[in-house]
């Protein structure tokens, strides 16, 4: 049975099908699967970006759905903590998250330079290569314009791509290790993240600072929560667009 209310949404509001699916970046057909597909529902995000452009709750357009109120609550519950400035934030608190790593390691940044310095953070990939989790860097490709943006909008330049391939050249003595894997992104961040398993840290970037002086989530997975299945999904974005290294040397 089709979604009339998606499509009783769409027409009462004079839209298209080619139309909606320009404001959300999808193919028309998509929508037209989720009008006469009902059991092919679009993700979360999705479901969401749908229910504003046309002005209706997202239980409205698919009832099984959780209300408004339910996934802010659950939102509420996955944030552990706030810190208002990562350099508030203990030194320790990424090696102790990381050392809990058994399935997700990840760390997307654009330099993430002080953390290259770091011998616990260190000698945790070391530990957990050695125990067979799989670890994935992603830094900022000095080359790309995404990070000369950056360097600007933190007022250091050129001084953002030297800080990469310096992290790059700390970070020498991890390449080939089993397990770790290293690209290059040329993405606008909006955040640092920094993930181990069901916790992870995100490290919000704000224009004309560098992000040591930008709030951190600290968030935790739980059942029902969104909040940080939309920071995972997005570093699986960046990882699938980036490219791999296997030498500091290669950017």
């Amino acid at each position: 049975m089709a979604n009339e209310r998606l499509r009783g949404a769409i027409v009462d509001l004079g839209l298209s099908l080619d139309e909606v699916a320009d404001r959300l970046g999808v193919a028309s057909k998509t929508v037209e699967r989720w009008i006469n597909e009902p059991d092919r529902k679009p993700y979360r995000r999705f479901q969401y970006a749908v229910a504003s452009l046309l002005k209706v709750e997202v239980s409205y357009l698919w009832p099984d759905e959780r209300t408004s109120a339910q996934v802010t609550a659950s939102g509420s519950a996955e944030v552990i903590k706030l810190y208002p400035h990562r350099s508030v934030v203990m030194q320790s608190l990424w090696p102790t998250l990381y050392a809990q790593a058994t399935q997700h390691f990840d760390v997307l940044v654009y330099s993430g330079f002080w953390l290259t310095e770091d011998p616990a953070f260190l000698r945790v990939v070391k530990e957990k290569s050695a125990a067979g989790v799989p670890i994935r860097f992603m830094l900022g490709d000095p080359e790309s314009e995404a990070v000369a943006v950056r360097g600007r909008d933190e007022g250091i330049g050129a001084a953002m791509a030297g800080k990469i391939r310096n992290a790059l050249i700390n970070y020498s003595g991890l390449f080939g290790l089993p397990g770790v894997e290293f690209r290059l992104h040329g993405t606008t961040l909006y955040n640092s993240i920094y993930r181990s398993d069901d916790e992870m840290l995100a490290n919000g970037h704000l224009y004309g600072v560098g992000a040591y002086l930008a709030p951190v989530l600290h968030l935790q997975r739980i059942p029902g929560g969104e909040l940080f299945d939309s920071y995972a999904e997005s570093v699986e974005r960046v990882w699938d667009s980036a490219r791999p290294i296997s030498s500091p040397t290669d950017c």
